[in-house]
C-alpha cells in the first residue's frame, strides 16, 4: 500500500475534560513474540497525552479505519471526546465507515521529549484458518505511517489516576502483592512490574501460548516473575494451578483472615466480569472481611486480568477459599472464549 493509500485520520475536536482524541500514525512495528505484535504510535499531540505520576495498567481505546472492498482506507470520523456521549455517538454511525475500537494497555509512553510516542503491545488471535478479528488483523498487517486515533488521558486535567479513571493497579499500602494473566493481560503486568518500587515482593504469573511469548522483564522489586507457555493445553489451566499454589488455602503462607465469603455470581456470557476495590457497591464492602478498613489498607493486594470464565473462577478461590478481602482484590475479564475478539 502507497502512502497516498493511506488517507489521514480527520481532524477532531479536542476535549478541555479528563479525555482527548489524539490522531497518531504507526512509526515503529516489532515481533516481540510468537504471538505479540508492538506497534510504536507517535504524534506531536502525544506531548498532551497522560496523567501525573506512573501509568502501570493506563487503559486507552484505539480506533482502527475500515477499508472499502478493494482495500482504500476510509477516512475515521470525527470524535468530540467533551460531549459524554461521544461513544454512543459513535455507536450510531454506519459501521462501515466508523471503524473499529478496541480497548489496549500502553505498555510504554515517551511522551516528554521532542518526539512523544507511545508503544502497545497487540495479541496476534487468529483462529484454525487464519482468520482474526479487526485489531489483530490490523497489527499482523501495520506498517509505518498507518494512522489511527487514540482516545487516552489528557495530562492537563489529569492530575491523579482517579481523574482519568483507566488504571485499575491500586495496591494502596500492600507490599506483597499477586499479579496473574493470560496473554491478554501480559502488557498490563509487565508494565506494572516495571513501575514497582524495591520493597514490593510478590508473585507474577503469566499465561501464554507458546514459550516463544516469554519476554524479558524489568523489575527494581522482588516480585517473583513465573511464565506459564500452555503449548495445547486448555486455556487457563496453568494459572489456575499457579494461583493456587501462590495464594494457600487457610494455614498457608500468607497472614491474612479468612472469611469463606461466597461472592456473587456473575454470568460472563452476558455481562462484563469488571470487580475492582474503587468500582465495588458499598454494601458489598460494608459486608467485607474488614468494613472499616479502606480498600488499600491490608498488606496484600491481587490484581487478576484475562479470559472471563478462568478469572471468574480464581475470584471464587480467592475470595470465597483462600478468605482474601475484596476490598484488596481487582478482577478482570479482559475477553470471552467463544466470542469475537479483537
Amino acid at each position: 500500500m502507497s502512502p497516498a493509500d493511506r488517507a489521514p485520520a480527520a481532524r477532531r475536536t479536542r476535549a478541555a475534560g479528563a479525555v482527548m482524541c489524539f490522531d497518531v500514525e504507526v512509526r515503529r512495528v516489532s515481533r516481540i513474540g510468537a504471538n505479540f505484535q508492538r506497534i510504536t504510535f507517535a504524534g506531536s499531540c502525544l506531548a498532551e497525552f497522560g496523567v501525573q505520576g506512573r501509568t502501570d495498567d493506563l487503559r486507552i481505546k484505539i480506533v482502527l479505519p475500515s477499508r472499502t472492498p478493494d482495500g482504500r482506507v476510509l477516512p475515521l470520523p470525527d470524535f468530540d471526546c467533551a460531549d459524554p456521549r461521544w461513544y454512543q455517538d459513535w455507536l450510531q454511525l454506519d459501521p462501515s465507515v466508523r471503524g473499529a475500537m478496541r480497548t489496549y494497555t500502553v505498555r510504554a509512553a515517551r511522551c516528554s521529549g521532542p518526539e512523544p510516542e507511545i508503544d502497545v503491545d497487540f495479541v496476534l488471535h487468529f483462529d484454525a484458518d487464519g482468520v482474526g478479528g479487526p485489531a489483530s488483523s490490523w497489527a499482523a498487517e501495520a506498517q509505518p505511517g498507518d494512522r489511527v486515533a487514540i482516545i487516552g488521558p489528557n495530562a492537563a486535567n489529569c492530575v491523579t489516576a482517579e481523574a482519568y479513571g483507566g488504571i485499575e493497579w491500586r495496591p494502596g499500602l500492600a507490599r506483597h502483592v499477586l499479579l496473574a494473566g493470560d496473554e491478554t493481560a501480559v502488557p498490563a503486568i509487565t508494565a506494572i512490574l516495571e513501575q514497582l518500587p524495591a520493597d514490593v515482593t510478590g508473585y507474577a504469573l503469566l499465561e501464554v501460548p507458546d514459550p516463544a511469548d516469554i519476554q524479558p522483564v524489568r523489575t527494581a522489586s522482588g516480585v517473583g516473575v513465573r511464565w506459564l507457555p500452555r503449548e495445547g493445553r486448555p486455556h487457563g489451566t496453568l494459572l489456575e494451578g499457579a494461583v493456587r499454589t501462590a495464594v494457600a488455602l487457610p494455614g498457608g503462607a500468607l497472614p491474612l483472615p479468612r472469611t469463606g465469603q461466597e461472592p456473587e455470581e456473575v454470568d460472563v456470557d452476558q455481562t462484563i466480569l469488571w470487580e475492582t476495590p474503587q468500582r465495588l457497591d458499598p454494601e458489598v464492602l460494608k459486608s467485607s472481611a474488614n468494613p472499616h478498613a479502606p480498600a488499600g489498607a491490608l498488606p496484600f493486594y491481587a490484581w487478576i486480568a484475562g479470559e472471563a470464565a478462568v478469572v471468574r473462577g480464581l475470584r471464587r478461590y480467592l475470595v470465597r477459599d483462600a478468605g482474601i478481602d475484596r476490598k484488596q482484590v481487582a478482577f478482570m475479564g479482559y475477553w470471552r472464549e467463544g466470542r469475537a475478539e479483537g
